[in-house]
This record gives C-alpha cells, structure tokens and sequence, in this order.
C-alpha cells in the first residue's frame, strides 16, 4: 500500500470515529430525553443542555471531534494536494487517529481528566510533528533546498 493510500485510510478513520461518535450522542440524548421526559426546545442551546442533561459526555467530544482534527484533515487534504505524504506521515497520522480514539474512548466512558488530557496532548503533539515536518519540506522546496 502507497503512503497516500495509508493517509486517505487514517482519514477516512476519522471521520468514521466522529460519526460513530454523533450515533453515541444521539442514542444517549433520545434515552434521556424519553427517560426523564425533557422537551426538546429545553435543549435548545448548548448552554441549555449542558444545564438540563445529564449526560453531556458524547456531546462534548463530538464538538471537540470539529476542533483539533479539523487542523488534521486539512493537512492530508495539503499532503495528497502537493503529492508530498511519505510513509513516515501516514504512519504519524495513524498515531494521531489512534491517539484521538483513545481520547474519545476516555471521555465518552469514564471521562477521567488527566488521561484524557494526556490522549489530547499527544495527538496534538503528533499533528503538530507533522505540521513541521510538511512546512519544512515545502519551504526546502520553495527555496530550492530539495
């Protein structure tokens, strides 16, 4: 398998992990809304249903699911574009996705602070190498250097 095939498949993960994520929050919102019987205009605003619900914990992660892997598609969207991914990146985003899984798991469960933080900081700690790694390339090009 090529590296942009190993990239495309790290993406594609990811995007299956925010919609798993969207069922989660779903399923567990109709529960609790059946359950305690809460009128849907009561949740009309984030702020509202972090007041009214209980169990905001999907909720949470899939917002956080639209924060730092948006930085991450837009780099494989980069690296396809400029036919620059190595196998080396595609690997380092598999790390990120594993890593973003992990911290989904965490917060979507038992939802303890510190390991979660821990998930989250090394998956941005791998996007952010893979950030550099990519603008070092394209700036040796850019100048000549490659």
């Amino acid at each position: 398998m090529e590296a942009n095939q190993v990239l495309v498949f790290a993406a594609i993960a990811q995007v299956a992990l925010t919609f798993f994520v969207a069922f989660v929050l779903f399923a567990r919102r109709v529960a609790e809304m059946k359950q305690r019987k809460i009128h849907p205009q009561k949740i009309a605003t984030s702020v509202q249903s972090a007041e009214v619900m209980e169990d905001i914990r999907a909720s949470d992660n899939f917002k956080h699911l639209f924060e730092v892997p948006v930085l991450f598609y837009f780099l494989c969207a980069c690296l396809l574009s400029t036919n620059t991914s190595s196998i080396y990146l595609s690997l380092l985003a598999w790390v990120f996705v594993g890593l973003r899984y992990v911290h989904s798991y965490i917060q979507c469960t038992h939802n303890k602070v510190m390991p979660r933080f821990y998930a989250f900081a090394a998956s941005s700690l791998t996007l952010l190498v893979m950030w550099v790694l990519f603008a070092v390339d394209q700036i040796g090009k850019a100048i000549g250097i490659h």
